[in-house]
């Protein structure tokens, strides 16, 4: 029972250690190595216990071109950090009875009502074709906040998928989140809804859908709901002074996939992307959360029902659901998916195990942003950085300094 979760959480809380000095030192040897390396250009790292900040530093610049230092202001593309802020959003329309998880998304956009799903088969000449095969069951708003949709990314699928997301120029020319929901309509499936965890657009295409819901433009609706409620002053998709630009961290020059990957977010101001194209400080997500921290409200504001909030951070896709991990598994060893969050179910297969708590919950992104929630020390952690090439390389790591600090000698 949910009741019983908050007690056992506050217990653990109450006698939760407190960090090491020494060992959050590590924590700054560490990225003032990464970058006087050359390997980063910056970052800024925040972590919180029983609310309170017990690490906040920054290192190197925002943009090695300009040089100007990182501080706690800093802007960052969250990339695919965005995606919990919209579950959330979400989630609260379901909370009000708005919107159902049973719902068909067919209901809100008419055109996935024709959607198809694309199974890789023999041609007659011995090749392989996609054949178009129609869905076992409608793509519902369960599928989208769990990415059991079939909807994919452009990189993930199988070739003949991956194929048809490349000739659909689904990033070509103007387009907002109504025609970018149906573009990703009219493309196959990667496999029958329900069957498989697989990471895509499935956020994107739920954005449009508080948009319908909602009548407000996906910023709008979480601004008024979300962002200004929390304080969460710096978050936005769009940047629209030259103050706020000036307040932008910029990968290096050398990292090709995420500076392309900016360029694309930032050439297409028109679309709100539910899944990736929010930007934020550290301080900002850290207000997110916090809130997530205390089970869904913040400084005497409720966000999300109890009941609601545990049903958005209890897995979704384990033992009994019925849905399969593939090679692309994301949420990691250990960790299973609720709606919109990684949530830790078990020490996982690792040895020793990896580092964190079950019921810890986290997310992280393609531009090296991450962040985690650990109910069991009364924590939050934030990492704010722009990179691509290291970041599968420094998220462990940091990850791994910030449970040694907290950790008490045997």
């Amino acid at each position: 029972m949910l009741g019983g979760w908050l007690v056992s959480t506050f217990a653990f809380a109450a006698d939760a250690p407190a960090p090491s000095p020494e060992k959050l030192e590590r924590i700054t040897q560490f990225f003032d190595n990464e970058v006087t390396s050359g390997r980063l250009p910056g970052a800024v790292v925040l972590i919180q216990q029983h609310g309170k900040p017990v690490y906040l530093k920054c290192f190197g610049v925002r943009d090695v071109k300009t040089g100007v230092p990182m501080t706690p202001d800093t802007i960052f593309a969250l990339h695919s950090m965005t995606k919990p802020i919209t579950s959330l959003a979400a989630m609260m329309l379901i909370d009000q009875g708005r919107l159902a998880l049973s719902d068909p998304v067919a209901k809100y956009i008419p055109a996935f009502a024709d959607t198809k799903v694309g199974l890789e088969t023999p041609g007659m000449d011995g090749s392989r074709v996609l054949k178009l095969v129609p869905p076992v069951r409608p793509v519902t708003i369960m599928d989208l906040l769990r990415h059991t949709s079939g909807i994919t990314y452009e990189y993930i699928g199988g070739a003949l998928i991956e194929h048809a997301y490349m000739a659909a120029h689904l990033f070509g020319g103007r387009f907002d989140n109504t025609e970018f929901a149906d573009r990703i309509a009219a493309l196959p499936l990667a496999r029958q809804p329900g069957t498989l965890w697989r990471y895509g657009h499935s956020t994107d295409v739920l954005g449009r859908v508080i948009e319908i819901m909602s009548g407000q433009s996906l910023y709008q609706f979480e601004k008024q709901q979300i962002l200004d409620p929390l304080g969460m002053t710096s978050t936005k998709f769009l940047l629209t002074t030259p103050e706020e630009r000036a307040r932008m961290a910029e990968p290096l020059p050398g990292d090709p996939i995420l500076v392309a990957a900016e360029r694309g977010r930032r050439s297409h101001p028109e679309w709100e992307s539910g899944g990736g194209g929010l930007v934020s400080t550290a301080t900002d997500y850290a207000r997110f959360a916090q809130m997530l921290l205390n089970g869904g409200e913040l400084d005497g504001k409720r966000y999300l029902s109890p009941a609601a909030f545990k049903d958005m951070t209890t897995d979704h896709i384990g033992p009994g659901s019925g849905v399969e991990r593939d090679f692309f598994y994301f949420p990691g060893d250990g960790f299973g998916y609720g709606y919109g969050l990684a949530v830790r179910v078990e020490p996982g297969d690792a040895k020793p195990p990896a580092p964190g708590s079950i019921g810890e919950l986290k997310w992280d992104s393609g531009s090296g942003t991450y962040f985690g929630v650990d109910p069991k020390l009364d924590m939050v952690y934030i990492l704010m950085e722009q990179t691509q090439n290291e970041r599968g390389r420094i998220t462990p790591a940091f990850k791994k300094l910030v449970y040694d600090a907290f950790a008490t000698p045997n």
